[in-house]
């Protein structure tokens, strides 16, 4: 769960984006590992060497970080929330994987910071959005664990 990074910043235009830190691609590669450490020692037949494969894999997806985009953009008077998921792209074989979703600027009236548990890991902190129209919602779908700043 890393910070957002600076993509772009001008007067009229701000753009953010996260992707999966080390924590992920660690999670990724130990629990594969596991999958194929399994097949391996194995004396199971063929088919459940590939179940313990594609299962640990696919649990291995679950635990990853999406890929996310927040651009503020004035001269548009928008802002582009994007997410993009590796497990549900896979999962939906293709069809499905980024969301986006666009909000009006004008109708932005707060942006605040509220604290969220994170599972085993203590607290983290998500930067969300609060809109005239009574909706809020957060820049990133997970939380930054780490101090307020």
């Amino acid at each position: 769960m890393g910070y957002m990074t600076v993509e772009a910043h001008t007067p009229s235009l701000l753009h953010l984006k996260r992707s999966p830190g080390i924590r992920s691609w660690s999670l990724l590669v130990g629990i594969s590992s596991v999958g194929l450490a399994a097949a391996y020692y194995s004396t199971d037949s063929v088919l459940w060497k590939l179940f313990y494969v594609t299962g640990c894999f696919f649990v291995a997806l679950q635990n990853m970080d999406e890929w996310e985009d927040a651009v503020f953009d004035k001269s548009k008077n928008q802002i582009e929330l994007k997410i993009f998921s590796l497990y549900t792209r896979i999962l939906t074989l293709w069809r499905r994987g980024q969301e986006k979703m666009v909000l009006d600027m004008r109708h932005l009236r707060d942006v605040s910071v509220e604290e969220e548990k994170v599972r085993y890991l203590g607290k983290g902190y998500l930067v969300v959005l609060r809109l005239a129209t009574g909706f809020s919602h957060p820049v990133t779908q997970s939380a930054t664990l780490g101090g307020r700043r």
